[in-house]
């Protein structure tokens, strides 16, 4: 039987992907994104975010069977708190009576193996305790010092940890809902393209991202990872981040920390 799933950021890279392949095996995929989706939102504000789930969840009969949010940005700047982080977590958790309304929901988020590195923890805090305002401070702060590149890791770091918390906290998984995360290596998508295109910030690259097995990512490998968490075949496994990254977190963790 055809399900509900709802897709972020579904008009390229990984979301587009993961679009095709839901819909390749029968699902009905409500697309969100800024332009082009069956449902046009900007992810960036609260206003933005709750309407997106309405509209989402109206659009879905009030059942949604899996989540899925690819919607982020790369580009430096306070976007990456607040897409990227409450474009997500706010999202989902709109959507939480609809995937509770479903026999056997889902959602995966899209983290990154950037999550794993130095990043802001005033940010990451200021995240998990749902203090969008202060988030927003502390990131303009970071950008006026110089370390806007520290926003991305600081938002995947406090969604993979918002993910775990969630995972376990009434209303999920009492409810039969697994929250995942999937922290893909270095995929090749619009949004990294210009990275490629400088020899020396490829080369920075490469080195904080070593993917030892098959190098670089296309979409398709990070969907594929998505739809297994994301259908009623997983049953148990919930509240992890699933490295789709080639080696790269057991390369620059090592083997004692899993």
């Amino acid at each position: 039987m055809p399900r509900n799933v709802v897709v972020t950021g579904s008009g390229s890279g990984i979301g587009a992907a993961l679009t095709a392949l839901f819909r390749a095996q029968g699902d009905r995929v409500i697309g969100v994104d800024l332009h082009g989706g069956e449902v046009e939102a900007d992810l960036s504000t609260p206003g933005g975010r709750a309407a997106a789930a309405a509209a989402a969840t109206e659009a879905a009969g009030g059942v949604v069977d899996a989540v899925v949010t690819c919607a982020g940005t790369s580009v430096p700047g306070t976007a990456m708190v607040t897409v990227n982080y409450f474009g997500t977590t706010e999202f989902v958790t709109a959507l939480r009576p609809a995937l509770a309304a479903a026999e056997r929901s889902r959602v995966v988020a899209i983290g990154s193996i950037s999550g794993t590195q130095p990043h802001d923890p005033e940010v990451v805090a200021a995240c998990l305790a749902g203090d969008e305002a202060t988030a927003l401070e502390h990131a303009e702060r970071a950008v006026a010092d110089g370390r806007a590149r520290q926003l991305y890791p600081s938002s995947k770091a406090a969604l993979a940890q918002w993910a775990r918390r969630t995972a376990v906290s009434e209303g999920w998984a009492d409810a039969g809902i697994p929250v995942n995360v999937v922290a893909p290596g270095i995929v090749l998508t619009p949004m990294s393209a210009g990275l490629f295109d400088d020899p020396e910030m490829k080369k920075v690259m490469d080195a904080a991202v070593p993917m030892p097995l098959n190098g670089y990512l296309e979409p398709e490998d990070v969907a594929r990872a998505v739809l297994f968490l994301a259908s009623e075949g997983n049953s148990h496994i919930t509240g992890q981040v699933v490295y789709v990254d080639g080696g790269a977190e057991a390369t620059l963790r090592g083997p004692a920390d899993f």
